[in-house]
């Protein structure tokens, strides 16, 4: 039924959680994943200037990703990986844009599960995704 499944990684424990089932389901459905790693500017002002940690993030997200094709391997499912620039867009945009971008048919991401407050105050990504995809998102919640 799905045969390119997108499964956004970020090195969360939601992230890892959803990470070990979505590779169980393609493996099912023999799909292709294709693993991506959302690359969002992150500069600090500082009196002496700024800093830009971009170089940073590349390389944390490179990291990531390079862990979830190999877990991929071991589970004998086909992975591809892409970091990708967010730019000016919001990471749920990003992701969404990838999955039309590469063909996919699956969107498979975890949730942290926020409420209240805290999801007032920082969001939440995948909602954000199942707001914006053209093709099902499957969310996987952290225990």
């Amino acid at each position: 039924m799905f045969s390119r499944i997108l499964i956004p990684v970020d090195g969360s424990a939601a992230s890892d959680a959803a990470l070990s089932e979505a590779l169980k389901f393609a493996r099912e459905q023999g799909a292709t994943v294709r693993f991506v790693y959302i690359c969002e500017p992150l500069q600090y002002v500082l009196a002496e200037g700024s800093l830009d940690l971009s170089a940073e993030v590349r390389r944390q997200g490179e990291k990531i990703v390079s862990a979830a094709t190999a877990k991929a391997s071991k589970a004998a499912v086909p992975a591809e990986a892409a970091l990708v620039e967010s730019a000016d867009r919001r990471a749920a945009e990003a992701i969404a844009g990838e999955a039309r971008r590469w063909g996919a048919d699956l969107i498979a991401m975890g949730t942290h599960g926020r409420r209240g407050f805290e999801h007032l105050l920082l969001g939440s990504v995948a909602e954000g995704v199942a707001r914006r995809a053209t093709v099902p998102v499957l969310l996987l919640r952290s225990k």
